[in-house]
């Protein structure tokens, strides 16, 4: 799922090549628009390679994007005469004339860099600034590598042998990719980042990517006019930003294309070639910083409020994934306004936590609309009730890069005294890998530690799940501060046995060493539901019928289960003649995924749906911790679906469940009719003992953040 589609895209035509834009932002501009245009780069990959940076910018710009030829969208022509500098300008120009574009800045990547140089010296009215990200400029200050390999016909092809057209050609085209974007992203923790590139280089060929070096490189009957000299003609600003760590083109690059045109120079210690994917939110800021002043943006009335005049302030994240976090995020926010009388609670959230927060009178910041909706993104990634998490959260990573920015925004323009992140990973992560912009106290809450590989994954698999949780264990080691509180809803022993990955920590012994412990936090009053019977009247609840309630959150991804559940309803009625099933769909499907009908009941949302979960007398679920435990605290017997490969439902909250001795687990491909017929007519109105839940978790994490304030 994208973090924003595009308001506009089309095809524009130069020298009988198509290229596809897409335009963000307002469709067509006008005289002072505030148009930024992000350049393709090496034909190798297409414009997704902006995607930590399009939704950011287009919520303050207008932004312009096109896949250069010979990738994406855009036309494969033959030939290195196809793939000039001046054809990729040309191109630009012909974005810029077709989505009515008079003057932008203009930001490219490696070789994007030379094109835009092109395109600002030859049309310098056309051009307002110039960002230049790891510019690849063809200065002769360096004996490039391209020209002694490029065409030779080699006995090796160790190292930067293997860039080689011979060897593209041959068979090694795969195993250039593996080795380039190794080169491009030499940070740690870069799995992701790599393998989309290696994914979007599968999008073109070969041959074509041969032939757009060719033309790179002035071979095959290709001229290649200096850069050095068309520097001397570009007049608009520029900025070159470069990292120091970059393995594909050095840093003397960039000083040299500063000192040609006047610019300015942003180092990056440590970073590669590739920052607009490893490090997302400085290149934002930088762009951002430098488009406002070239753009000369309007100024804006501001009110600086003195320290003394300012109410206490909570920012608080509930994350969307499901309704869980929302119901004790209220909880645990109701209890800290207990010690703090006088503090306001704004909420950063998406639906359907806002459908929640809305019933409760709460206040949903504004900013909340910029936000790309997870929700969507995860029940985008399921299949029939599967859901691979953990790679589903990975692709998530352009949304996340989205809502960070929206966040960084709104706690740049208002003051907050504490930010409160309920797996709020977004703001965790790049808070990690961006430090310095933590200006509030900080309080992080989770249910479960520790992102795990299922049982019959493959070595990839189990090597990119131990990745993400080192690069986790190093954030919290460089910067053990950065979290003022961290929680765990839950108890020591809910933690799960095992270690992060072979050679990490064990997670158990890791988790009691920096977190606090809140138990859990049902976020219901427990003396609501606990006179059954009274509960059951004020449903409406025949004392002499036996209800089960069907139920799989606040996701759209349990459509799956609920036609099964359907599908087994004549047997289960048969085993339990006095049976009723009340069906809840939730916020985000459709009442019609299933066809009520007597004795089948059929709702959407339910507000209070603890109530129904507290009064029936058994529930039929899928394996999202917060519903089982709220199964559990109520005394209601239930059987819990986990989704297929859904590490957390599988294992961390399987394992809690086993601790409160709650829930009976069936597995989704044993779930005939006939065998969950049977289930429910063994666990309908079963009595059984499991261990209380604690109902002070609420005050307990409350306590716990109240010391920020």
């Amino acid at each position: 799922m994208r973090a924003r589609e595009p308001d506009a895209d089309g095809y524009v035509e130069t020298d009988g090549v198509k290229v596809h834009y897409e335009v963000y932002g307002t469709a067509t501009a006008g005289p002072g628009d505030r148009t930024i245009m992000l350049m393709p780069t090496w034909t190798i990959i297409h414009s997704r390679f902006w995607k930590a940076q399009i939704g950011y910018l287009a919520r303050h710009f207008r932004v312009v994007t096109f896949d250069g030829r010979g990738n994406g969208r855009s036309d494969r022509p033959e030939g290195a005469a196809a793939y000039t500098n001046e054809a990729y300008a040309a191109d630009a120009l012909a974005v810029l004339d077709a989505t009515g574009t008079d003057r932008a800045v203009v930001v490219g990547l490696s070789c994007g860099v030379t094109w835009s140089i092109h395109l600002a010296a030859d049309h310098p009215d056309r051009v307002a600034g110039l960002v230049a990200i790891g510019a690849a400029c063809g200065f002769p200050i360096v004996q490039e590598r391209d020209a002694f390999v490029w065409d030779a016909r080699l006995d090796t092809t160790d190292g930067w042998a293997k860039y080689n057209r011979n060897y593209w050609l041959d068979d090694g085209y795969d195993d250039f990719l593996e080795f380039f974007f190794a080169k491009m992203f030499p940070e740690p923790h870069s799995t992701k980042q790599i393998e989309d590139c290696i994914a979007w280089a599968h999008e073109t060929t070969p041959q074509v990517v041969a032939d757009s070096t060719a033309a790179r490189l002035g071979c095959d009957g290709v001229t290649c006019a200096s850069v050095e000299e068309i520097c001397g003609r570009v007049r608009c600003p520029v900025l070159a930003i470069h990292g120091t760590d970059d393995q594909i083109r050095p840093v003397a690059i960039s000083e040299r294309l500063v000192e040609l045109t006047g610019g300015s120079l942003v180092l990056l210690e440590g970073s590669g070639h590739g920052p607009v994917g490893r490090d997302p939110v400085k290149i934002n800021h930088l762009i951002k910083d430098f488009a406002d002043a070239v753009h000369s943006s309007p100024p804006v009335n501001r009110t600086w409020v003195r320290a003394s005049h300012r109410p206490k302030k909570v920012l608080y994240l509930s994350s969307p994934i499901g309704l869980g976090h929302a119901r004790r995020d209220l909880a645990i926010a109701r209890a800290l306004r207990e010690r703090h009388e006088n503090v306001q609670v704004d909420w950063l959230a998406q639906h359907p936590v806002t459908r929640v927060l809305e019933a409760a009178g709460e206040r949903v910041h504004p900013a909340s609309r910029w936000l790309a909706n997870e929700s969507r993104h995860i029940e985008e990634e399921s299949g029939e009730h599967d859901l691979h998490v953990f790679e589903a959260m990975r692709r998530m990573d352009e949304v996340l890069v989205n809502n960070f920015m929206v966040f960084d925004d709104l706690v740049r323009d208002e003051h907050y005294d504490l930010v409160v992140g309920d797996e709020a990973w977004d703001v965790d992560h790049f808070l990690h890998e961006n430090p310095e912009l933590k200006r509030f106290g900080y309080a992080w809450l989770t249910d479960f530690v520790g992102f795990l590989p299922m049982p019959g994954d493959d070595e990839r698999a189990r090597f990119v799940t131990a990745d993400h949780n080192a690069e986790m264990l190093e954030h919290i080691e460089r910067s053990p501060r950065l979290r003022d509180r961290a929680i765990f809803v839950g108890n020591p022993e809910d933690v799960v046995p095992g270690r992060f990955g072979d050679d990490l920590p064990e997670i158990s012994a890791w988790t009691r060493q920096h977190y606090d412990f809140s138990g859990y936090v049902t976020g219901i009053d427990p003396g609501s539901i606990a006179d059954k019977a009274r509960l059951r009247q004020e449903l409406g609840w025949r004392p002499d019928e036996r209800i089960c309630v069907v139920t799989v959150g606040g996701s759209g991804v349990g459509s799956h289960l609920l036609r099964r559940v359907e599908g087994a309803f004549d047997a289960a009625r048969a085993a339990v003649p006095d049976l009723r099933m009340i069906v809840v769909t939730g916020p985000r499907l459709d009442t019609g995924v299933v066809r009520a009908r007597p004795g089948f009941e059929v709702l959407g949302f339910v507000p209070d749906l603890y109530r129904l979960l507290g009064a029936c007398d058994l529930a039929v679920v899928q394996g999202g911790l917060t519903t089982t435990m709220e199964l559990t605290a109520a005394g209601t017997p239930f059987i819990y679906v986990p989704l297929r490969h859904h590490f957390e439902q599988n294992i961390h909250v399987r394992h809690r469940l086993e601790q409160y001795g709650a829930g009976r687990c069936l597995e989704y491909h044993d779930l005939t009719p006939d065998a969950l017929a049977r289930a429910i007519a063994d666990e309908i109105g079963r009595e059984r003992r499991s261990r209380p839940v604690e109902t002070d978790g609420a005050d307990r994490a409350a306590g716990l953040i109240a010391d920020l304030l």
